[in-house]
């Protein structure tokens, strides 16, 4: 087992050095940051030295490792836009994206597995056809066009939350948290149902097809046969075999939420590292551009590696292999 993990460090470690060499190519082909910094009217005599101070006169090779060393020290650069540490302004953001993302994340698992072992054991019954049907239509839509169809409804006709924003918040410490307030639930309600709906959709159909090919098994018919109770079968033997292909899938979805919050956080004008990343796109600001792609790089290779560690722990003959 720990020769696997060992395996998979290694692997994670190779594709965070490859998407640093990619953020390092966004970060030194992509504008000029002398006209960033420095505006349109600065001489040449201090373009020339801010090119020397940030090391761009160097030979390629050279500013890399620079560029590796210093991410691996936290300093992600300075921000053009808002001249300040491209780290400080992320942190900034990142607590409303990561409540946003708890929040969709936590709708998307419990809501998807729950519908899904319904839909499968009450397959014939009226709810779980209509279920079925309101799931074809968070498969179907995009995002953007569900978030608008629910600021419409629910702020606009309604008048019941708001449309935009993150509503009041709390500071503990240097996090501000919208869990403690009236108006920062009321102001996530919408934007985390937006952004779950269609990791919900998905992760139910994936467990209601996975446990039924299961309930077919020879062993629960067995299982049957000795008169165990159902819901032990459907609980206890069926949905334990189906975790695996879902743990995969549902891993890389949550990893997803931060990745593509950026469309819903846009509609909701919400103020997270995925709006960020537009403004940033929209003003040219290099630093911040590839210092989230180095986030999400991170945020991808964390994952995995808890779904090969939820692997281990749910199928006990991986852990024979590894």
């Amino acid at each position: 087992m720990l020769a696997h993990l060992l395996r998979r460090l290694g692997q994670s470690a190779l594709v965070l050095l490859a998407v640093s060499l990619v953020s390092f190519m966004v970060f030194r082909h992509i504008g000029d940051p002398t006209v960033s910094l420095l505006g349109d009217d600065a001489s040449l005599e201090e373009r020339q030295a801010l090119t020397r101070s940030l090391g761009f006169d160097q030979p390629v090779p050279v500013q890399y490792l620079r560029y590796l060393g210093h991410a691996l020290q936290g300093d992600l650069g300075i921000s053009y836009r808002l001249k300040r540490p491209v780290l400080e302004v992320i942190a900034e953001r990142l607590p409303a994206t990561l409540e946003l993302a708890l929040v969709a994340a936590v709708l998307a698992v419990v809501g998807g597995v729950a519908l899904g072992v319904y839909t499968a054991i009450r397959r014939e019954g009226l709810v779980s056809r209509a279920v079925m049907a309101v799931s074809l239509v968070g498969v179907s839509l995009p995002t953007f066009l569900v978030g608008i169809g629910l600021i419409y409804l629910f702020a606009v006709e309604l008048r019941w939350l708001p449309s935009f924003g993150r509503g009041e918040t709390v500071a503990l410490g240097a996090w501000n948290t919208g869990f403690l307030t009236a108006s920062g639930w009321a102001s996530l309600l919408l934007p985390a149902f937006t952004l779950g709906f269609y990791k919900l959709t998905l992760i139910m159909r994936l467990v209601r097809a996975e446990m039924l090919e299961v309930l077919r098994a020879d062993y629960i018919r067995f299982a049957r046969a000795r008169g165990l109770p159902e819901r032990r079968i459907h609980y206890g033997h069926a949905l334990r075999n189906t975790l695996i292909p879902v743990v995969t899938i549902t891993g890389l979805q949550i990893g997803s939420l931060i990745a593509f919050a950026i469309v819903t956080e846009t509609v909701f004008q919400w103020p997270g590292v995925g709006l960020l990343f537009i403004t940033s796109i929209q003003g040219v600001d290099v630093p911040v551009i590839a210092a989230y792609l180095l986030m999400i790089a991170v945020l991808y290779v964390c994952i995995n590696l808890l779904v090969d560690v939820v692997y281990l722990l749910v199928d006990p003959r991986l852990r024979k292999r590894a």
